[in-house]
């Protein structure tokens, strides 16, 4: 199918995956503040962006925002503009970080968990950058012009995220169970994510090519 190395891909997809960064941290923001399911919605959404992304590198997509400083830039402070939203969202907010037991969830917080995780990686022109360098060196030569093999290692990438992900929210959330009992904690919880995430779009608008 075009693909050299397929073991070695896994391995160093991995360790991509398992190093901190910003999806991670939106991951433990979600799972620990609002619980497992939001943890589940999120991963299932950011690694719905990872398939997004792979589909614009098999396009050659992701080389215009390697090569365009505009397409670049609408990426970056697209994706910015919505991290730092939700921070402030969250920094403003009276209401604390988790929910008790006996409040009914919205029918929508599930979806709105899902989209918020796919902006947020969709709109992280990093993402397209690394697939773009990443991805050639585990693909011939001779299939380097194709989009299947681009599909396939980007499939393969985004089942291992989801893995990683579903572990990481399993053992975060049970720290919110913990902050059930303590709904005053919650509040300052809310607004110390919310800060991080203003954080996370700070470092995003404030990166380079």
């Amino acid at each position: 199918m075009g693909i050299e190395n397929f073991f070695t891909f896994i391995i160093t997809a991995l360790l991509f995956i398992m190093t901190p960064g910003i999806d991670t941290i939106y991951i433990l923001n979600k799972s620990v503040g609002q619980g497992k399911r939001a943890g589940i919605y999120s991963t299932l959404g950011i690694n719905t962006g990872v398939l997004v992304h792979t589909l614009f590198a098999a396009l050659g997509l992701s080389l215009l925002v390697a090569k365009s400083a505009l397409a670049f830039s609408v990426l970056k402070y697209a994706g910015a503009a919505y991290l730092i939203y939700l921070g402030i969202s969250k920094v403003t907010s009276k209401a604390g970080i988790i929910s008790t037991a006996n409040e009914e969830q919205p029918p929508s917080t599930s979806r709105q968990n899902f989209v918020s995780g796919l902006i947020t990686n969709v709109f992280n022109p990093k993402v397209a950058l690394f697939f773009l360098a990443f991805f050639p060196q585990f693909i011939s030569r001779s299939q380097i012009n194709t989009p299947t093999p681009f599909i396939l290692l980007g499939v393969t990438y985004a089942v291992i995220g989801v893995l990683w992900f579903l572990l990481l929210t399993f053992f975060a959330s049970l720290f919110s169970e913990r902050l059930l009992s303590r709904p005053s904690s919650g509040k300052w919880l809310n607004k110390g994510s919310g800060g991080v995430f203003i954080l996370m779009g700070l470092k995003i608008a404030l990166s380079r090519r």
